[in-house]
């Protein structure tokens, strides 16, 4: 099988671009090699792989990209939260213009493959809690005022008593919080649409804290395990946000690469949306002590600032279930080895 593999250059495309050479799918990668991700070329592009520079965003790149190919494989986007609001068309232009030229391009030419798109937990906004009370309930966003407070944990929105975080499936409401997120949720609406009017099955994988070598340094633009580790490699202490007790799910970026491989590979198309995660929820100051842990003596110890963004959610952390059930995907890189060998690896350098 020939497959592409949009943001192929990056940090999860170019594992998943290694798991299919090496179960002997030919693979081409088309990336833009974004200043925001990438200094230049980087040094791990598979050399197996055929490597297209250009842009899904612009058509003619994707016409080129698309030759002689039975499925698709998209991580093209901006990730991360970014800096502030002015990063808004960026995201959007990258994220969702960039789909939309991509499907059309499928459709213009006819594409009788499948289609993974990268998706992300965001989409969801806070996770699943319930109350002693009330039963399963929808916090909304965080007030300010509490922020500020220090009181982190969001109430319920009926009784306002404390709630208790679960794990989110995958029929769970949609609800993003912030730009990134909105951009992942429309990235799907997309999608799914496009599936219904040309009959082309569409993978949905819903990565969580996706953390693992080559991910970007000293970059907004990267998720919080990139952050820290940017910050041990500095010298400098990894900043915990709010009291560190908020909940992710971590899954190394190895096991994400493979479950991209099963979607694209599976006997039989497997439409929907998964999510991509250990089963193993762990709070972010324990990921921040982790890192800390293997990296080199003197290394300075994670601080608790106390401090918050907006964007930013309590608890999300996922049920492994359906993909397990579906996809025959079980995560199996471990929390401490993983962080272990993130902790020594080295990051790549941005441009700007």
């Amino acid at each position: 099988m020939r497959v592409l593999v949009t943001g192929g250059a990056g940090f999860i495309g170019s594992h998943v671009a290694d798991q299919l050479l090496a179960e002997g799918h030919e693979v081409r990668i088309l990336d833009n090699l974004h200043p925001a991700a990438h200094a230049g070329p980087p040094e791990f592009l598979p050399p197996g792989a055929e490597w297209v520079e250009g842009d899904v965003r612009a058509a003619g790149d994707v016409d080129a990209a698309l030759d002689g190919i039975d499925a698709v494989c998209h991580q093209a986007a901006m990730v991360g939260l970014g800096t502030d609001i002015g990063d808004i068309a960026d995201y959007t232009s990258h994220n969702d213009l960039g789909t939309a030229v991509l499907l059309r391009r499928l459709g213009a030419r006819r594409f009788g493959g499948r289609l993974v798109l990268a998706s992300s937990m965001v989409v969801y906004g806070e996770g699943r809690y319930a109350c002693a009370d009330h039963g399963v309930v929808r916090p909304g966003p965080r007030r300010v005022s509490d922020l500020d407070a220090g009181a982190f944990e969001p109430p319920c929105p009926v009784c306002g008593l404390p709630l208790a975080p679960e794990a989110i499936t995958e029929d769970a409401p949609v609800d993003p919080r912030n730009v990134y997120a909105a951009t992942k949720l429309h990235q799907e609406h997309l999608a799914f649409a496009f599936s219904r009017e040309t009959a082309i099955p569409v993978t949905a994988l819903r990565y969580h804290n996706v953390y693992g070598p080559r991910m970007p340094r000293d970059t907004p633009y990267a998720g919080v395990a990139s952050i820290f580790a940017s910050a041990l490699a500095g010298g400098r202490a990894p900043r915990v946000f709010e009291d560190g007790a908020q909940t992710r799910d971590f899954v190394h970026v190895r096991d994400v690469a493979r479950v991209n491989v099963l979607a694209l590979t599976a006997d039989e198309a497997v439409p929907g949306a998964f999510n991509v995660c250990s089963g193993e929820p762990r709070t972010v100051g324990e990921m921040a002590r982790a890192l800390h842990a293997s990296s080199p003596d003197g290394a300075p110890a994670p601080v608790v600032t106390g401090e918050y963004r907006l964007g930013d959610v309590r608890h999300v952390f996922a049920s492994a279930e359906r993909a397990r059930e579906v996809l025959g995907f079980s995560a199996g890189e471990g929390f401490a080895e993983g962080m272990a060998e993130f902790a020594r690896a080295p990051l790549r350098a941005a441009a700007g």
